[in-house]
């Protein structure tokens, strides 16, 4: 595996039985991801995005296929070392706080605990580092405060928090801002690109919502069960802008606003055997069913319709119902005709 890819899974398949029904919830999916990427992954519901998001954390695995993560081969990993492998390899994120906090302890508490269950460190250094994670997401002032006293935006920074605890590699976050707001889920898209930046974190977020490519370099999209397509970051976040700027030059005043104009480049994905899903509106648009047509040209190949999967010409239908009109009507077509008249049939 080359050194920069830290994710790579080859031909993954996922079968769910279902009463006496198989569901495939992956198709052989093909997906590589970048040491330190900050990825985004969007589907519709039932896509394979979350049964994917669970195979890469450990929760799961794959009914065919391989998967590597971090240089480890995650279908060679029994039941303890998977175990391990989700303990200090992975941090995750759920779109419901129940799932990542307990309410009736404070914000510090909910951090110190994994850390705590993790024997990583002393008391002392337990909390030091609790705190440190508190500060990276912006929520040093409300350590001490229990989750009924937090927004729902701050309880998600404190669920992020506790997904660092035990400083993992792989940061999941399946849905992070399902339950918030616009406003609340820019801030926490922020927090994920701090902590990237930061801690150099592969990051992954799963949502439905597209808008989500203007938080992270790359988005992949996921339909039945593999990728799709991909839309890629033209130009930096503001707070890179900025950091990126000649030394004694000033940040741009309006950087709020060149964020707003990011471009973006969409590309559609081919699987290991070259084959790549067309968008639905492409189809639909051009009427393209069952079969088509390649043609190879000096820019590339063109896909059209089959012949003989496309319906008969303007003039074809024309000729025909003349000669409809002229042939003998049917008895039983006729029998009908006279029934909605009141007549008795022939």
């Amino acid at each position: 595996m080359a050194a920069d890819v830290f994710i790579r899974c080859e031909g993954l398949v996922k079968i769910y039985k279902v009463a006496n029904l198989e569901v495939f919830a992956l198709q052989g999916l093909d997906l590589q991801i970048q040491r330190g990427e900050l990825l985004g992954i969007v589907g519709a519901s039932g896509s394979g995005k979350s049964t994917l998001m669970n195979i890469l954390g450990g929760l799961d695995r794959p009914s065919a296929g391989r998967i590597w993560v971090d240089n480890i081969d995650l279908l060679k990993l029994n039941e303890l070392t998977l175990n391990r492998y989700r303990s200090t390899k992975v941090g995750f994120v759920w779109q419901q706080g129940a799932r990542n906090l307990i309410p009736y302890l404070s914000a510090l508490e909910n951090v110190k605990l994994p850390i705590a269950i993790g024997g990583k460190g002393s008391q002392i250094n337990a909390g030091k580092h609790a705190e440190e994670l508190l500060e990276s997401v912006g929520l040093s002032e409300r350590r001490h405060h229990r989750l009924a006293e937090m927004s729902g935006g701050e309880q998600q920074r404190v669920a992020i928090a506790v997904a660092l605890a035990n400083k993992p590699v792989l940061l999941l976050a399946d849905e992070p801002t399902g339950e918030v707001d616009t406003r609340t889920a820019s801030g926490i898209y922020k927090v994920f690109q701090d902590l990237n930046r930061q801690f150099g974190l592969t990051t992954i977020i799963v949502s439905h919502d597209q808008s989500i490519a203007r938080h992270v370099n790359r988005v992949v999209a996921i339909r039945d069960g593999k990728t799709s397509s991909e839309t890629v970051r033209q130009s930096p976040f503001p707070a890179q802008a900025a950091a990126q700027a000649a030394p004694g030059e000033p940040a741009h005043p309006h950087a709020a606003e060149k964020h707003e104009e990011m471009t973006f480049e969409e590309v559609t994905l081919l699987d290991s055997a070259g084959r790549l899903q067309i968008p639905r509106e492409f189809l639909e648009k051009h009427n393209i069913k069952g079969r088509v047509q390649l043609e190879m040209t000096e820019d590339g190949i063109l896909i059209r319709p089959a012949k003989s999967a496309q319906p008969e010409s303007a003039s074809a239908p024309q000729a025909a119902h003349s000669e409809t009109a002229q042939a003998p009507e049917p008895r039983g077509l006729r029998a009908f005709a006279n029934r909605l008249r009141g007549k008795r049939p022939l």
